[in-house]
Protein backbone atom coordinates (compact mmCIF):
# COMPACT_ATOMS: atom_id res chain seq x y z
CA UNK A 1 0.00 0.00 0.00
CA UNK A 2 1.32 3.58 -0.81
CA UNK A 3 2.02 5.46 2.33
CA UNK A 4 0.29 8.64 2.76
CA UNK A 5 1.78 12.05 4.21
CA UNK A 6 1.08 12.81 7.49
CA UNK A 7 0.55 16.11 9.75
CA UNK A 8 3.85 15.34 11.65
CA UNK A 9 5.77 11.67 13.06
CA UNK A 10 6.60 10.78 16.10
CA UNK A 11 10.54 11.00 16.70
CA UNK A 12 10.83 7.45 17.88
CA UNK A 13 8.95 4.10 18.64
CA UNK A 14 9.68 5.14 22.30
CA UNK A 15 8.19 8.03 22.04
CA UNK A 16 4.62 6.19 20.63
CA UNK A 17 4.66 3.99 23.67
CA UNK A 18 5.03 6.63 25.96
CA UNK A 19 2.29 8.53 24.15
CA UNK A 20 -0.21 5.37 23.61
CA UNK A 21 0.94 4.68 26.87
CA UNK A 22 -0.43 8.40 27.75
CA UNK A 23 -3.70 7.59 26.39
CA UNK A 24 -3.98 4.58 27.89
CA UNK A 25 -3.36 5.73 31.47
CA UNK A 26 -5.77 8.07 32.66
CA UNK A 27 -8.86 8.27 35.49
CA UNK A 28 -9.66 4.91 34.04
CA UNK A 29 -6.72 3.13 35.79
CA UNK A 30 -6.23 4.89 38.63
CA UNK A 31 -10.18 6.43 39.71
CA UNK A 32 -12.39 3.37 37.77
CA UNK A 33 -9.70 0.57 38.03
CA UNK A 34 -9.55 0.58 41.42
CA UNK A 35 -13.19 1.29 43.12
CA UNK A 36 -14.22 -1.43 40.45
CA UNK A 37 -11.62 -3.87 42.00
CA UNK A 38 -13.65 -2.93 44.77
CA UNK A 39 -16.94 -3.58 44.03
CA UNK A 40 -16.00 -6.93 42.08
CA UNK A 41 -13.89 -9.11 44.54
CA UNK A 42 -10.74 -7.42 44.34
CA UNK A 43 -8.59 -10.72 42.78
CA UNK A 44 -11.03 -12.34 41.34
CA UNK A 45 -11.31 -9.18 39.22
CA UNK A 46 -7.89 -8.24 38.79
CA UNK A 47 -7.13 -11.65 37.48
CA UNK A 48 -10.09 -11.44 35.04
CA UNK A 49 -9.07 -7.85 33.92
CA UNK A 50 -5.61 -9.60 32.98
CA UNK A 51 -7.04 -12.19 31.49
CA UNK A 52 -9.04 -10.03 29.19
CA UNK A 53 -6.07 -6.97 28.60
CA UNK A 54 -4.53 -10.20 27.07
CA UNK A 55 -7.42 -11.70 25.01
CA UNK A 56 -9.35 -9.18 24.03
CA UNK A 57 -7.80 -5.36 24.56
CA UNK A 58 -4.61 -6.23 23.13
CA UNK A 59 -5.08 -7.80 20.01
CA UNK A 60 -7.72 -4.68 19.13
CA UNK A 61 -5.10 -2.46 20.67
CA UNK A 62 -2.54 -4.12 17.64
CA UNK A 63 -5.37 -3.99 14.98
CA UNK A 64 -5.91 -0.12 15.64
CA UNK A 65 -2.30 0.71 15.47
CA UNK A 66 -2.05 -1.52 12.48
CA UNK A 67 -4.51 0.52 10.63
CA UNK A 68 -2.74 3.65 11.44
CA UNK A 69 0.48 3.11 10.23
CA UNK A 70 -0.67 1.74 7.10
CA UNK A 71 -2.94 4.15 6.14
CA UNK A 72 -1.03 7.19 7.49
CA UNK A 73 -4.32 8.97 7.93
CA UNK A 74 -7.34 9.84 10.55
CA UNK A 75 -9.33 7.06 12.02
CA UNK A 76 -12.27 8.10 9.01
CA UNK A 77 -9.87 8.26 5.97
CA UNK A 78 -7.48 5.22 7.27
CA UNK A 79 -10.36 2.82 7.10
CA UNK A 80 -12.13 4.17 4.27
CA UNK A 81 -8.12 4.10 2.27
CA UNK A 82 -8.03 0.55 3.27
CA UNK A 83 -11.21 -0.77 2.47
CA UNK A 84 -10.67 0.60 -1.01
CA UNK A 85 -7.26 -0.78 -1.48
CA UNK A 86 -8.87 -4.45 0.11
CA UNK A 87 -12.04 -4.28 -2.63
CA UNK A 88 -13.99 -3.83 0.66
CA UNK A 89 -16.94 -0.97 0.69
CA UNK A 90 -16.34 2.71 1.31
CA UNK A 91 -19.00 2.68 4.10
CA UNK A 92 -16.78 0.85 6.57
CA UNK A 93 -15.59 4.66 7.16
CA UNK A 94 -18.61 4.74 9.87
CA UNK A 95 -16.04 3.05 11.96
CA UNK A 96 -13.49 6.35 11.91
CA UNK A 97 -16.87 8.44 12.76
CA UNK A 98 -18.15 6.77 15.05
CA UNK A 99 -14.59 6.96 16.84
CA UNK A 100 -14.14 10.57 16.48
CA UNK A 101 -17.89 11.31 17.69
CA UNK A 102 -17.14 8.81 20.56
CA UNK A 103 -14.02 10.60 21.74
CA UNK A 104 -15.36 13.81 21.43
CA UNK A 105 -18.50 12.83 23.41
CA UNK A 106 -16.10 11.06 26.13
CA UNK A 107 -13.92 13.57 26.40
CA UNK A 108 -17.07 16.37 27.07
CA UNK A 109 -17.92 14.88 30.66
CA UNK A 110 -14.27 13.47 31.00
CA UNK A 111 -13.12 17.08 31.06
CA UNK A 112 -15.63 17.44 33.98
CA UNK A 113 -14.52 15.01 36.26
CA UNK A 114 -10.96 15.86 35.58
CA UNK A 115 -12.17 19.82 36.65
CA UNK A 116 -12.80 17.89 40.54
CA UNK A 117 -9.12 16.70 40.10
CA UNK A 118 -7.81 20.07 39.73
CA UNK A 119 -10.68 21.34 42.20
CA UNK A 120 -8.85 18.62 44.63
CA UNK A 121 -5.74 19.78 43.87
CA UNK A 122 -6.02 23.47 45.04
CA UNK A 123 -8.15 21.84 48.20
CA UNK A 124 -5.37 20.11 49.06
CA UNK A 125 -2.93 22.76 49.04
CA UNK A 126 -5.11 24.59 51.25
CA UNK A 127 -4.67 21.67 53.46
CA UNK A 128 -7.30 19.21 54.35
CA UNK A 129 -7.29 18.80 58.07
CA UNK A 130 -9.24 16.19 59.87
CA UNK A 131 -11.84 15.48 57.98
CA UNK A 132 -15.15 13.27 59.14
CA UNK A 133 -17.48 11.69 56.16
CA UNK A 134 -19.76 14.02 56.31
CA UNK A 135 -17.31 16.94 55.76
CA UNK A 136 -16.07 15.34 52.94
CA UNK A 137 -19.20 14.51 51.64
CA UNK A 138 -20.39 18.37 51.82
CA UNK A 139 -17.10 19.21 50.40
CA UNK A 140 -17.54 17.18 47.18
CA UNK A 141 -21.51 18.49 47.50
CA UNK A 142 -20.37 21.96 47.10
CA UNK A 143 -18.41 21.28 44.37
CA UNK A 144 -21.09 19.53 42.25
CA UNK A 145 -23.68 21.85 43.47
CA UNK A 146 -21.93 25.40 42.53
CA UNK A 147 -22.06 25.65 38.49
CA UNK A 148 -19.56 28.70 37.88
CA UNK A 149 -16.99 26.72 39.72
CA UNK A 150 -17.43 23.73 37.58
CA UNK A 151 -17.50 25.63 34.48
CA UNK A 152 -14.34 27.39 35.25
CA UNK A 153 -12.65 23.93 36.32
CA UNK A 154 -14.13 22.41 32.84
CA UNK A 155 -12.80 25.45 30.35
CA UNK A 156 -9.50 25.22 32.81
CA UNK A 157 -8.64 21.41 31.81
CA UNK A 158 -10.22 21.91 28.08
CA UNK A 159 -7.90 25.08 27.76
CA UNK A 160 -5.07 22.75 29.05
CA UNK A 161 -5.80 20.14 26.62
CA UNK A 162 -6.49 22.26 23.61
CA UNK A 163 -3.12 24.31 23.78
CA UNK A 164 -1.39 21.07 23.85
CA UNK A 165 -2.97 19.48 20.51
CA UNK A 166 -2.29 22.88 18.88
CA UNK A 167 1.65 22.66 19.42
CA UNK A 168 1.67 19.66 16.83
CA UNK A 169 2.47 15.82 17.14
CA UNK A 170 6.54 16.61 18.28
CA UNK A 171 6.19 19.82 20.18
CA UNK A 172 2.75 19.22 21.85
CA UNK A 173 2.12 15.33 21.71
CA UNK A 174 5.18 14.29 21.93
CA UNK A 175 6.80 16.60 24.57
CA UNK A 176 4.23 16.87 26.57
CA UNK A 177 3.91 13.04 27.65
CA UNK A 178 7.69 12.80 27.42
CA UNK A 179 7.36 15.07 30.69
CA UNK A 180 4.09 14.10 32.20
CA UNK A 181 4.38 10.40 31.94
CA UNK A 182 7.82 10.17 33.85
CA UNK A 183 6.47 12.68 36.52
CA UNK A 184 3.36 10.24 36.45
CA UNK A 185 5.24 7.21 37.28
CA UNK A 186 7.41 9.05 39.75
CA UNK A 187 4.78 10.37 41.66
CA UNK A 188 2.73 6.81 41.43
CA UNK A 189 5.98 5.17 43.20
CA UNK A 190 6.51 7.54 45.75
CA UNK A 191 2.73 7.02 46.73
CA UNK A 192 3.32 3.12 46.61
CA UNK A 193 6.39 3.28 48.73
CA UNK A 194 4.08 5.38 51.29
CA UNK A 195 1.34 2.97 50.96
CA UNK A 196 4.19 0.00 51.83
CA UNK A 197 5.04 1.17 55.14
CA UNK A 198 1.41 1.32 56.26
CA UNK A 199 -0.31 -1.68 58.59
CA UNK A 200 -3.09 -2.31 55.34
CA UNK A 201 -0.39 -2.71 52.72
CA UNK A 202 -0.59 -6.59 53.41
CA UNK A 203 -4.01 -6.70 53.55
CA UNK A 204 -3.84 -4.68 50.04
CA UNK A 205 -2.08 -7.69 48.31
CA UNK A 206 -3.88 -10.42 49.32
CA UNK A 207 -6.80 -8.71 49.05
CA UNK A 208 -5.66 -7.39 45.17
CA UNK A 209 -3.46 -10.90 44.13
CA UNK A 210 -5.54 -13.60 45.71
CA UNK A 211 -7.73 -14.39 43.46
CA UNK A 212 -10.95 -16.08 45.32
CA UNK A 213 -12.16 -18.79 42.65
CA UNK A 214 -15.14 -19.40 44.24
CA UNK A 215 -16.37 -16.21 43.77
CA UNK A 216 -15.91 -16.05 39.95
CA UNK A 217 -17.91 -19.02 39.84
CA UNK A 218 -20.76 -17.33 41.63
CA UNK A 219 -20.70 -14.25 39.77
CA UNK A 220 -19.05 -14.98 36.11
CA UNK A 221 -20.75 -11.72 35.40
CA UNK A 222 -16.96 -10.18 36.57
CA UNK A 223 -15.34 -11.09 33.81
CA UNK A 224 -18.17 -8.90 31.61
CA UNK A 225 -17.02 -5.80 34.08
CA UNK A 226 -13.59 -6.69 33.82
CA UNK A 227 -13.88 -7.05 30.12
CA UNK A 228 -15.55 -3.48 29.86
CA UNK A 229 -12.70 -2.26 31.93
CA UNK A 230 -9.69 -3.23 29.46
CA UNK A 231 -11.42 -1.52 26.87
CA UNK A 232 -12.48 1.53 28.93
CA UNK A 233 -8.41 1.58 30.05
CA UNK A 234 -6.76 0.89 26.72
CA UNK A 235 -9.05 3.46 25.27
CA UNK A 236 -9.59 1.03 22.03
CA UNK A 237 -12.60 1.80 20.39
CA UNK A 238 -12.66 5.25 20.11
CA UNK A 239 -9.76 5.84 17.06
CA UNK A 240 -6.95 7.46 19.16
CA UNK A 241 -4.81 4.45 18.76
CA UNK A 242 -5.58 4.69 14.65
CA UNK A 243 -4.68 8.48 14.88
CA UNK A 244 -1.40 7.86 16.90
CA UNK A 245 -0.44 4.77 14.34
CA UNK A 246 -0.64 6.98 11.74
CA UNK A 247 2.50 9.29 13.05
CA UNK A 248 4.70 5.84 13.65
CA UNK A 249 8.03 5.73 11.84
CA UNK A 250 7.81 2.68 9.22
CA UNK A 251 10.40 0.67 11.43
CA UNK A 252 9.45 -0.73 14.57
CA UNK A 253 7.34 -4.02 15.59
CA UNK A 254 3.70 -2.75 16.35
CA UNK A 255 3.09 -6.27 18.27
CA UNK A 256 6.46 -5.18 20.59
CA UNK A 257 5.12 -1.86 21.07
CA UNK A 258 1.35 -2.59 21.68
CA UNK A 259 2.51 -5.28 24.26
CA UNK A 260 4.51 -2.31 26.19
CA UNK A 261 1.44 -0.50 25.86
CA UNK A 262 -0.71 -2.84 27.06
CA UNK A 263 1.55 -3.82 30.29
CA UNK A 264 2.18 -0.18 31.22
CA UNK A 265 -1.39 0.08 31.55
CA UNK A 266 -1.78 -2.53 33.58
CA UNK A 267 1.10 -1.84 35.62
CA UNK A 268 0.04 1.53 36.42
CA UNK A 269 -3.61 0.01 37.74
CA UNK A 270 -2.15 -2.21 39.62
CA UNK A 271 0.47 -0.11 41.21
CA UNK A 272 -3.04 2.69 41.57
CA UNK A 273 -4.23 -0.37 43.67
CA UNK A 274 -1.23 -0.58 45.73
CA UNK A 275 -1.63 3.07 46.24
CA UNK A 276 -5.00 3.48 47.24
CA UNK A 277 -6.14 0.23 49.37
CA UNK A 278 -3.18 0.37 52.03
CA UNK A 279 -5.12 3.89 52.71
CA UNK A 280 -8.43 2.46 52.56
CA UNK A 281 -7.98 -0.45 54.55
CA UNK A 282 -4.99 1.49 57.09
CA UNK A 283 -7.42 4.10 58.52
CA UNK A 284 -10.71 1.52 58.25
CA UNK A 285 -12.95 2.53 55.23
CA UNK A 286 -14.79 0.07 52.87
CA UNK A 287 -12.86 -0.37 49.71
CA UNK A 288 -16.33 -1.39 47.93
CA UNK A 289 -17.61 2.63 47.69
CA UNK A 290 -18.18 3.09 44.00
CA UNK A 291 -17.30 6.09 42.38
CA UNK A 292 -16.79 8.05 45.62
CA UNK A 293 -13.70 6.06 46.41
CA UNK A 294 -11.46 8.94 45.41
CA UNK A 295 -14.10 12.04 46.26
CA UNK A 296 -15.56 11.14 49.17
CA UNK A 297 -13.32 8.20 50.94
CA UNK A 298 -9.22 8.80 50.70
CA UNK A 299 -9.71 12.57 52.24
CA UNK A 300 -10.74 10.87 55.54
CA UNK A 301 -7.65 8.99 55.05
CA UNK A 302 -5.18 12.00 53.81
CA UNK A 303 -6.74 13.89 56.65
CA UNK A 304 -6.02 11.69 59.27
CA UNK A 305 -2.19 10.00 58.17
CA UNK A 306 0.83 12.20 59.04
CA UNK A 307 1.93 14.44 55.70
CA UNK A 308 -1.72 13.60 54.52
CA UNK A 309 -1.49 17.23 52.92
CA UNK A 310 1.55 16.88 50.92
CA UNK A 311 0.39 13.34 49.60
CA UNK A 312 -3.19 14.51 49.17
CA UNK A 313 -1.49 17.38 46.73
CA UNK A 314 0.54 14.59 45.24
CA UNK A 315 -1.80 11.70 44.48
CA UNK A 316 -4.71 14.70 42.80
CA UNK A 317 -1.72 15.56 40.75
CA UNK A 318 -0.94 12.17 39.60
CA UNK A 319 -4.73 12.11 38.58
CA UNK A 320 -4.59 15.47 36.91
CA UNK A 321 -1.41 14.07 34.92
CA UNK A 322 -3.03 10.85 34.03
CA UNK A 323 -6.58 12.80 32.75
CA UNK A 324 -4.51 14.90 30.86
CA UNK A 325 -1.77 12.59 28.74
CA UNK A 326 -5.38 10.98 27.84
CA UNK A 327 -7.62 13.74 27.32
CA UNK A 328 -4.96 14.75 24.64
CA UNK A 329 -5.11 11.74 22.71
CA UNK A 330 -8.73 11.04 22.99
CA UNK A 331 -9.25 14.56 20.80
CA UNK A 332 -6.45 13.22 17.89
CA UNK A 333 -9.04 12.01 16.07
CA UNK A 334 -11.24 15.07 15.41
CA UNK A 335 -8.50 17.40 15.36
CA UNK A 336 -6.45 14.91 12.80
CA UNK A 337 -9.46 14.84 10.98
CA UNK A 338 -10.40 18.70 10.06
CA UNK A 339 -6.95 19.08 9.64
CA UNK A 340 -6.74 16.75 6.68
CA UNK A 341 -10.39 16.56 5.10
CA UNK A 342 -10.78 20.16 6.05
CA UNK A 343 -7.43 21.60 5.28
CA UNK A 344 -7.89 23.66 8.22
CA UNK A 345 -4.38 24.58 10.64
CA UNK A 346 -3.91 22.46 13.85
CA UNK A 347 -4.80 25.14 15.64
CA UNK A 348 -7.90 26.12 14.35
CA UNK A 349 -8.59 22.18 14.61
CA UNK A 350 -7.72 22.28 17.91
CA UNK A 351 -9.84 25.06 18.88
CA UNK A 352 -13.04 23.36 17.02
CA UNK A 353 -12.50 19.93 18.28
CA UNK A 354 -12.10 21.23 21.91
CA UNK A 355 -15.05 23.81 21.52
CA UNK A 356 -17.91 21.06 20.43
CA UNK A 357 -16.55 18.85 23.49
CA UNK A 358 -16.51 22.14 25.76
CA UNK A 359 -19.84 23.05 24.88
CA UNK A 360 -21.14 19.36 25.93
CA UNK A 361 -19.36 19.04 28.90
CA UNK A 362 -21.48 22.06 29.88
CA UNK A 363 -24.77 19.95 29.46
CA UNK A 364 -22.89 17.19 31.62
CA UNK A 365 -22.02 19.59 34.63
CA UNK A 366 -25.20 21.33 34.63
CA UNK A 367 -26.75 17.98 35.17
CA UNK A 368 -25.58 18.14 38.76
CA UNK A 369 -27.10 21.43 39.40
CA UNK A 370 -29.13 23.44 37.63
CA UNK A 371 -30.46 20.66 35.20
CA UNK A 372 -30.45 17.87 37.72
CA UNK A 373 -34.16 18.09 37.31
CA UNK A 374 -34.56 17.16 33.43
CA UNK A 375 -34.21 13.42 33.22
CA UNK A 376 -34.94 11.22 30.58
CA UNK A 377 -35.10 7.88 31.90
CA UNK A 378 -34.02 8.18 34.71
CA UNK A 379 -30.83 9.59 33.62
CA UNK A 380 -29.36 12.85 33.73
CA UNK A 381 -27.33 14.25 30.65
CA UNK A 382 -24.11 13.36 32.23
CA UNK A 383 -25.65 9.75 32.90
CA UNK A 384 -26.46 9.24 29.48
CA UNK A 385 -22.96 11.00 27.93
CA UNK A 386 -21.20 8.04 30.64
CA UNK A 387 -24.10 5.49 30.00
CA UNK A 388 -24.10 5.38 25.71
CA UNK A 389 -20.16 5.40 25.33
CA UNK A 390 -19.16 3.57 27.61
CA UNK A 391 -21.72 0.68 26.83
CA UNK A 392 -22.40 1.44 23.66
CA UNK A 393 -20.47 3.87 21.30
CA UNK A 394 -17.35 2.10 22.55
CA UNK A 395 -17.73 -1.77 22.42
CA UNK A 396 -19.55 -0.98 19.11
CA UNK A 397 -16.74 1.03 17.91
CA UNK A 398 -14.14 -1.95 19.01
CA UNK A 399 -16.57 -4.53 17.74
CA UNK A 400 -16.85 -2.93 14.20
CA UNK A 401 -12.82 -2.71 14.30
CA UNK A 402 -12.63 -6.40 15.13
CA UNK A 403 -14.60 -7.57 12.02
CA UNK A 404 -12.82 -5.04 9.61
CA UNK A 405 -9.24 -6.01 10.47
CA UNK A 406 -10.49 -10.00 11.13
CA UNK A 407 -12.54 -10.06 7.86
CA UNK A 408 -12.04 -7.13 5.34
CA UNK A 409 -8.09 -6.90 5.76
CA UNK A 410 -6.75 -9.35 3.69
CA UNK A 411 -4.26 -11.91 5.91
CA UNK A 412 -1.11 -11.13 3.44
CA UNK A 413 -1.93 -7.32 4.12
CA UNK A 414 -1.93 -7.73 7.98
CA UNK A 415 0.55 -10.26 8.07
CA UNK A 416 2.92 -7.35 6.17
CA UNK A 417 2.04 -4.24 8.66
CA UNK A 418 2.68 -6.34 11.62
CA UNK A 419 6.01 -7.89 10.10
CA UNK A 420 4.97 -11.37 11.21
CA UNK A 421 5.43 -14.80 9.58
CA UNK A 422 2.46 -17.08 9.69
CA UNK A 423 2.98 -18.73 12.55
CA UNK A 424 2.01 -19.16 15.77
CA UNK A 425 1.61 -15.37 16.91
CA UNK A 426 0.09 -14.05 13.70
CA UNK A 427 -2.66 -16.92 14.16
CA UNK A 428 -3.01 -16.24 17.79
CA UNK A 429 -3.73 -12.73 16.92
CA UNK A 430 -6.12 -13.16 13.82
CA UNK A 431 -7.94 -16.15 15.96
CA UNK A 432 -8.67 -13.40 19.19
CA UNK A 433 -9.69 -10.16 16.32
CA UNK A 434 -11.75 -12.21 14.43
CA UNK A 435 -13.66 -14.71 16.90
CA UNK A 436 -13.00 -13.83 20.57
CA UNK A 437 -12.97 -10.06 20.45
CA UNK A 438 -16.26 -9.80 18.91
CA UNK A 439 -17.86 -12.64 20.99
CA UNK A 440 -16.93 -10.55 24.19
CA UNK A 441 -17.74 -7.18 22.53
CA UNK A 442 -21.57 -9.15 21.86
CA UNK A 443 -21.75 -10.11 25.40
CA UNK A 444 -21.02 -7.18 26.95
CA UNK A 445 -23.99 -5.71 24.60
CA UNK A 446 -26.24 -8.29 25.82
CA UNK A 447 -25.21 -7.24 30.00
CA UNK A 448 -25.73 -3.83 29.15
CA UNK A 449 -29.19 -4.06 27.71
CA UNK A 450 -30.25 -6.93 30.47
CA UNK A 451 -30.61 -9.61 28.14
CA UNK A 452 -27.54 -11.68 29.77
CA UNK A 453 -27.52 -11.57 33.18
CA UNK A 454 -24.45 -13.35 34.58
CA UNK A 455 -24.33 -10.88 38.26
CA UNK A 456 -21.41 -9.05 38.79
Amino acid sequence: MAKMGVHGQWSSSWAFILAAAGSAVGIGNVWRFSYVAGENGGGAFVLAYIVCVLLLGLPIMIAEIMIGRRARQNPIGAIRLIAMEEGRSRHWSIIGWLGVATGVSILSYYSVVAGWVLHYVFLSVSGWGAQSQDGVGELFGDLLGSPGLLLLLHTVFMGMTVTVQALGVQEGLERSVKLLMPALFGLLLLMVGYGLQTPGFGRSVEYLFRPDFPYLLENPGVFLVAMGQAFFSLSVGMGALIAYGAYLPEKGSIVRMAGCVAALDTLVAVLAGLMIFPLVFSYGLEPAQGVGLIFKVLPIAFGQMPWGALFSVLFFLLLSFAAWTSAISILEPAVAWLIESRGWSRFRAAVTAGGTAWLLGVGALLSFNLWQQYQLLGKTFFDWLDYLTTNIMLPLGALLIALFAGWRISRRSSREELGLPDGLAYRSWRLAIRFLAPVGFLAIFLHASGILDLGG
